[in-house]
């Protein structure tokens, strides 16, 4: 029995699937596969690292730090959202809150980050083999959010947020043979996610990245088909499904400290619901 575990990412809104993590890391559960999309990506990097705890000051102190994400970033650095501060300043080895980078190779598990090829437009599912002490490039890409941050390059090529090709890789997951599959997810289940703020976005990237403004069109149609189909094998007992009953008002990058704290907490006691499943 191979059992895969998936989160969806979602910026800010991710504070929560730290929380399932961490009940996990506390429950003594692990998986075969582990797959996440954008802020996902970090979130599974730091629970193979088996730090428990480590993600949540990333979604309840660092977001309101300017250096994090701020205007003043926009103005004097191209970017909203600082991937350079948050994913190696904050997380090498000498940084504030440094990942356990052995400790993530370590584990047997397969890790897989999803990034776009903004050029392509194509997903591209990074591994541990592309990840070294201080080298996490790929957590970058996988979180660069269109107009939020300017691409990530990796090997000549520009990368943007993975739920631009892939928002729920519940396929991915199957094609690596994982039997069962758990999906964390951040918004509730049955919230039908709307294009409207990605076709706004895609306008300002479609000139030079036609592929990956493409992608971003097609985003909430494509989560919305997983989501629906992920609901179905539930059924059939090949999934088991995690998601907020709300949001706590949070969206992508939401600032509210008390609101965060909440979302996490929500996540924690949702992960021993599943532990408990399990």
């Amino acid at each position: 029995m191979k059992i895969g575990v998936i989160d969806v990412g979602g910026g800010l809104r991710g504070g929560y699937a730290a929380g399932v993590f961490d009940r996990f890391i506390e429950e003594d559960i692990h998986f075969d596969v582990c797959i996440g999309v954008s802020a996902g990506s970090a979130n599974c990097a730091s629970f193979l690292a088996g730090q428990k705890g480590r993600n949540y000051p990333f979604y309840t102190e660092y977001p309101f730090r300017k250096e994090y994400m701020s205007v003043r970033n926009l103005l004097y650095k191209g970017c909203y959202l600082d991937l350079n501060y948050i994913y190696s300043e904050l997380s090498n080895a000498e940084g504030e809150n440094p990942l356990d980078c052995a400790s993530l190779l370590g584990n047997p598990a397969d890790y897989y980050a999803v990034a776009t090829n903004a050029v392509t437009g194509e997903a591209r599912y990074f591994t541990k083999n592309d990840i070294s002490q201080d080298h996490y490039d790929v957590f970058k890409a996988s979180c660069a959010l269109p107009i939020a941050c300017q691409p990530v390059v990796i090997d000549s090529q520009p990368y943007y947020d993975g739920a631009l090709s892939d928002p729920v890789p519940l396929q991915k997951a199957f094609d690596l043979g994982c039997d069962k599959v758990v999906l964390v997810l951040t918004k509730p289940r049955n919230e039908v996610r709307s294009p409207k703020q990605d076709i706004r976005s895609a306008r300002l990237i479609q000139k030079k990245y036609p592929k990956a403004a493409e992608g971003l069109r097609r985003r909430a149609a494509r989560y919305n088909v997983a989501v629906t189909w992920a609901k179905k094998l539930e059924k059939e007992g090949k999934v088991f499904i995690v998601a907020p009953d709300n949001t706590c008002g949070i969206d992508t990058l939401t600032k509210d400290k008390n609101a965060l704290k909440q979302f996490y907490q929500k996540g924690y006691a949702d992960g021993q619901g599943l532990a408990d499943r399990l």
